[in-house]
């Protein structure tokens, strides 16, 4: 079985971070984002995989290589001049999954949903398509499935929907399983996401789609207090500091629940709290750093346009701060 791997989007909620890559490109405790997922896949036996191109793509192909340092075989589908959306991406790679059934997934998110029984599920359905589904607890701002007798049959957004009490609405994952006759209603050439696409035109025309629901860890890293939370919450590590290759800090520099990328140095004096400090960002001595986000000035400056989505920052010496609402 083939999978497809979702990593052309911007990034524009993990900015500055996604400056010179792209958000499935960023480092996770130690590898890529993107690794993650493709050793998730390869564990379950998924070793074939086609990766969708678009923003940043050499940071995705120096992240991934041929795959083989994460157990799979990886073919790259460019989409250019424009992002094509999740429809788009599948009709741009059709060529590479129309001769079975494939599983497709995002390239953000850190999981250990057993997929197999999500693909065991699906073929015993007969479906022509699988969502994997799992609670919203928290509410969080996710677009609502709806299901009924094990099978999709609405959406709605939950920004604009409180649910009723003692009611747990359900959240799409991320990760779907389909059948290569999903291509017959996908246009040749769609710039669109596969929701208005194929989900909602197969369900008014009667197609079963089935919901497989899990309750299983399920991280998406969406936005810098996600990934900086996400990050500490599976780190582990003593003291809740995670570095990466070349950092210094100063014995008498005080680090707390941070993150550091490679040649990160954090001077005598300084303090830093809650943080994620990017590669080569230097705080200098006597520094406050706190629930911030920390680029060097110069990555910051070449950067040709701010995402209208970005969280504002602002200039300091060196470095660039953005403080994580």
């Amino acid at each position: 079985m083939k999978a497809m791997i979702l990593a052309a989007g911007f990034g524009t909620r993990l900015f500055p971070l996604t400056i010179d890559r792209t958000k499935p490109a960023i480092p996770f405790l130690g590898k890529p984002v993107v690794g993650y997922v493709a050793e998730y896949l390869s564990r379950f036996g998924i070793d074939d995989v086609v990766v969708n191109l678009h923003h940043q793509p050499d940071s995705v192909k120096n992240a991934l290589g041929d795959g083989s340092a994460f157990g799979v075989n990886i073919q790259y589908s460019v989409e250019e001049p424009d992002i094509l959306g999740t429809a788009g991406a599948l009709d741009n790679a059709r060529e590479l999954l129309e001769d079975d059934t494939f599983v497709v997934i995002n390239g953000k998110i850190i999981t250990d949903i057993d997929i197999a029984a999500a693909i065991e599920a699906h073929k015993e359905s007969g479906a022509v398509a699988t969502m994997v589904l799992r609670p919203n607890a928290a509410n969080e701002k996710f677009t609502t499935v709806e299901t009924s007798g094990g099978s999709v049959t609405g959406f709605s957004e939950l920004a604009n929907v409180q649910p009723k009490a003692g009611e747990i609405p359900l959240m799409f994952t991320g990760i779907q399983i389909l059948e290569p006759r999903v291509f017959d209603r996908i246009p040749r050439g769609v710039y669109s996401d596969i929701v208005p696409i194929f989900y909602r035109p197969a369900l008014e025309q009667g197609e079963r789609i089935n919901a497989f629901v899990t309750d299983a860890r399920w991280y998406e890293i969406s936005t810098l207090r996600r990934y900086l939370d996400i990050s500490l919450a599976m780190s582990g590590s003593e003291g809740g500091i995670v570095s990466g290759e070349g950092c210094v800090l100063a014995a008498d520099a005080k680090v707390q629940d941070s993150i550091l990328w490679d040649r990160v140095s954090v001077e005598g004096g300084a303090f830093v709290r809650r943080s994620v400090l990017a590669d080569g960002v230097r705080i200098a001595s006597g520094a406050k750093i706190e629930n911030s986000v920390v680029v060097r000035a110069d990555v910051m400056r070449s950067c040709k346009e701010e995402p209208p989505k970005a969280q504002k920052g602002y200039f300091q010496e060196d470095n660039y701060i953005v403080p994580i609402d």
